[in-house]
């Protein structure tokens, strides 16, 4: 018979969903290709045990110990570990390496710029590309502002449409993570 702490324990809803999440990170990291991805999350969404989810991350690196990936559930032998079990299991109160909360799909930590911040600023000084200045995307800010300079002001339509975007998408700062609402 199989207690908690072996492998052929059965999992539940929150661990796949922890498996799911340390997957995303791989696949952001660029370690999974789309393909790899797609086949990996079914076969979490499908695993009735830790030994399936293992397999998962088998040929991946143990996480860094970053904040973004410090609750998932790779351990840093690379062996999946139930939530109540994993080294780096906290309480559910404030995190301090994500102070605005985190992203209850992804996991990640949102930005410390605001999202309707960068929508306004885009939409009445989008010519400039102030808006993209702000999230801190300088290139972008600067392609921008160079049109609108080119065109004779009009450019800007390029940054109006831009925060209009941002207002209704899931725009992100250039470290990958969602702006705050």
């Amino acid at each position: 018979m199989s207690t908690p702490g072996s492998p052929k324990y059965r999992i539940g809803h929150e661990e796949r969903e922890q498996a799911i999440r340390a997957l995303n990170d791989h696949f952001a990291a660029g370690r999974l290709d789309m393909h790899e991805y797609e086949e990996r999350v079914s076969r979490a969404s499908a695993a009735r045990t830790a030994d399936e989810l293992d397999a998962l991350f088998s040929d991946l690196p143990p996480p860094a110990s970053t904040p973004v990936t410090a609750h998932y559930p790779v351990a840093q032998q690379g062996a999946y570990h139930p939530p109540a079990q994993h080294p780096a299991a906290q309480p559910a109160h404030w995190d301090p390496s994500a102070p605005w909360g985190r992203d209850p799909v992804t996991g990640w930590p949102y930005s410390d710029k605001s999202k309707l911040i960068a929508g306004v600023l885009q939409l009445f000084l989008g010519g400039v590309g102030a808006g993209r200045f702000y999230t801190g995307h300088t290139g972008l800010a600067v392609a921008q502002l160079l049109v609108t300079l080119f065109t004779f002001g009009f450019g800007a339509i390029w940054g109006f449409i831009d925060g209009i975007v941002m207002l209704a998408g899931s725009p992100r700062d250039p470290y990958g993570r969602p702006l705050r609402s």
